[in-house]
């Protein structure tokens, strides 16, 4: 139990799955005129559905008054003649009949508009949250589950499917007909419309008590159907995990608990919902029954005739089931609007700021270092400076990367890095060691700027990386990560992923030089081969290469490798050690490593423990100094 509260917190994250706390919209009105906004691009096809849910209803009215004169001016009179004239009746039926199709057609044409505005909407909805997604923090995804991001898109959505195509609009139409049928009643008999609206009284205080148990146990199931859903995507990602410490078992009894919250509460919003409509339908057989006696009585006393009686029982029945299914139709607009409130602060969170003027260009450089911006792919970079006056400057793109009193935490209150200075100068190889957590990774994330820092500052070419803008700074750095990421496509599409315009022969010429090209040509469709689940079909050590020949594709003038090498075998390694020194020619180059053997020819190799450098120098002169670096390149100190 307590692994799965764990969960739910966990869970929380993402505004889901809070243990047994209900959730319901915060600002239902103000949930609902966002959804209206995002109608307005369907506004001909809106006016056509209100006109069909209008025709729809008041033909089903229209066609029950009918019975009043059908029985009153043919069949009473009609009784006992023994050749009676059907054809004045006949006419009745079929004009009946062309009320209730033309209220078929009507809901037809009502369903086929519905259907287009509503995926329309939901299409425009996911287009939304995916492109504001796209310019969120790296933070927002580091403090939340796949799962939870992934539930916005899937439950959250269908809910609002259901309330846009089904629940608005039978509402809407269940109140055209409810006030209609009951203006008709009025004009037919107020003396039984008394006992309607007494009946009208009985039925909104059951409703009361039972939409009120229904709707917060519907809200309930959604978030429990939410963890559940999440819950599963994270243990089929973790399946290899889980087989290897043999945790099937435990895994089991987590979801078997889950199951369990989410099989109690849908059943208790359906045991309310389901005991709705026999409870609705059995008064309202007894004061159908009620109302057939007292009609009786005024028929015998001359009030009123056999057809107004007819007429007005239909419209009895056709009373009450409107109201039940506004009354269900409840429940699922207030679990809908749970859900849009969830894609709506997903649509508020803040983007990424970038208040960054300097762009990244292609140049050419003549021999006396004059700048010309072009748009033809040279090799060589500027940064594009904007001046005061409106015109600008050019700098040539060197990689000098410098960090001058870097505080940075990702929690305030705890600190990563304290008071970091380093620099990095064109062309030269600077490597990070350090035990786990000593802040390694975390000065590379601050160079491409997926967080900013709190006190320091960090230049690049002698520009505050905060004045460039965030694309154009990320586009100058490679990057290497130890946890490789491929997407399901070919081979060739994975490493032109660094490069979008590179052509076949740039991707080969970038495996080979990452020593991929050897493996890659081994597969069944060579580079052509169609890669799932992550490339689950290769070796991690292959997908790493893979992700090395994607960086050297995008040919970048810095470079970042974060445990680059650390799954690939010291054999491979030695391999691509000729082609990472012709990828590292003329770059600069940071390197994260706990095989000291791949940072012994770096410039300068940083030793970092609890966020301070605490050596510094290249691997000779750390060797002389007989500190950390000795202990870690000698065996005496192992990372951790």
């Amino acid at each position: 139990m307590a692994d799965k509260q764990k969960y739910k917190q966990s869970e929380g994250a993402g505004n889901r799955g809070r243990g047994r706390r209900i959730e319901k919209p915060q600002n239902a009105g103000k949930t609902l005129l966002r959804i209206l906004s995002y109608l307005k691009h369907y506004k001909a096809r809106l006016i056509i559905a209100a006109v069909c849910m209008v025709v729809t209803a008041l033909a089903t009215v229209g066609g029950t008054y009918f019975l009043k004169p059908a029985l009153n001016d043919y069949i009473v009179p009609l009784i006992g003649q023994q050749n009676p004239d059907l054809s004045g009746f006949i006419r009745m039926l079929c004009i009946m009949a062309a009320f209730y199709l033309t209220g078929a057609a009507a809901n037809f044409i009502l369903q086929r508009m519905m259907i287009t505005i509503t995926n329309g909407t939901l299409r425009r909805i996911r287009i939304e949250m995916f492109t504001h997604m796209q310019d969120m923090p790296l933070r927002y995804f580091d403090s939340r589950t796949h799962g939870s991001i992934m539930s916005t898109y899937t439950n959250d959505t269908d809910t609002l499917r259901e309330m846009i195509a089904q629940s608005v609009p039978q509402m809407i139409n269940s109140v055209i007909t409810v006030v209609s049928v009951f203006v008709m009643m009025l004009v037919l008999s107020w003396q039984m419309t008394i006992i309607v609206i007494l009946w009208i009284v009985v039925m909104f205080l059951l409703l009361r008590l039972i939409t009120g148990n229904s709707a917060k146990f519907f809200i309930r199931q959604q978030k429990e159907l939410s963890v559940t859903n999440g819950y599963v995507e994270e243990m089929i990602e973790g399946a290899k995990v889980i087989k290897v410490f043999n945790h099937e078992p435990a895994v089991k009894k987590e979801f078997n608990e889950l199951s369990g919250d989410l099989f109690h509460a849908a059943s208790s919003a359906n045991t309310f919902a389901n005991i709705l409509f026999p409870i609705m339908g059995n008064i309202s057989y007894i004061v159908y029954a009620i109302l057939a006696v007292v009609g009786a009585v005024l028929a015998i006393h001359g009030i009123t005739d056999i057809g107004t009686i007819g007429a007005f029982l239909q419209y009895s029945r056709n009373f009450s089931q409107p109201i039940t299914q506004m009354s269900q139709q409840v429940n699922s607009v207030m679990t809908a609007l749970a859900g849009a409130e969830r894609i709506f602060r997903l649509l508020d969170e803040p983007k990424e700021v970038d208040e960054g003027k300097v762009t990244l260009v292609r140049a050419n450089i003549s021999p006396d270092g004059t700048i010309m911006e072009t748009p033809e792919r040279t090799g060589r970079w500027a940064w594009k400076i904007p001046e005061t006056d409106g015109s600008f400057r050019y700098e040539e793109l060197r990689g000098d990367v410098r960090f001058k009193d870097v505080t940075f935490a990702y929690d305030p209150e705890k600190t990563v890095l304290h008071d970091i200075s380093l620099y990095a100068k064109p062309g030269q190889k600077i490597a990070f060691v350090g035990s786990t957590g000593a802040g390694k990774t975390t000065i590379t994330n601050l160079i491409n700027r997926f967080y900013d820092v709190q006190e320091g500052e960090i230049t690049y070419d002698g520009l505050n990386v905060k004045d460039i803008k965030k694309d154009d700074l990320r586009r100058s750095l490679g990057m290497v990560l130890q946890d490789t990421h491929l997407f399901t496509g070919t081979v060739e599409e994975n490493i032109r992923y660094g490069r979008l315009d590179a052509t076949h022969e740039d991707v080969v010429h970038a495996a080979k030089l990452a020593n991929a090209d050897f493996f890659i040509r081994h597969l069944p469709q060579g580079y052509g081969t169609v890669l799932t689940a992550d490339g689950a079909n290769l070796s991690q050590g292959q997908r790493q290469l893979l992700a090395i020949a994607r960086a050297a594709v995008a040919d970048p003038p810095v470079l970042i490798l974060d445990e680059a090498t650390s799954s690939i075998d010291t054999r491979t390694e030695a391999l691509i050690e000729k082609g990472m020194d012709s990828l590292m020619q003329g770059r600069t180059v940071f390197v994260i490593a706990h095989r000291l053997s791949t940072v012994r020819n770096s410039n300068a190799i940083m030793v970092l423990e609890k966020g301070n450098i605490i050596e510094r120098g290249d691997h000779n002169s750390l060797l002389e100094q007989k500190g950390r670096y000795y202990q870690l390149y000698t065996g005496m100190f192992e990372l951790s």
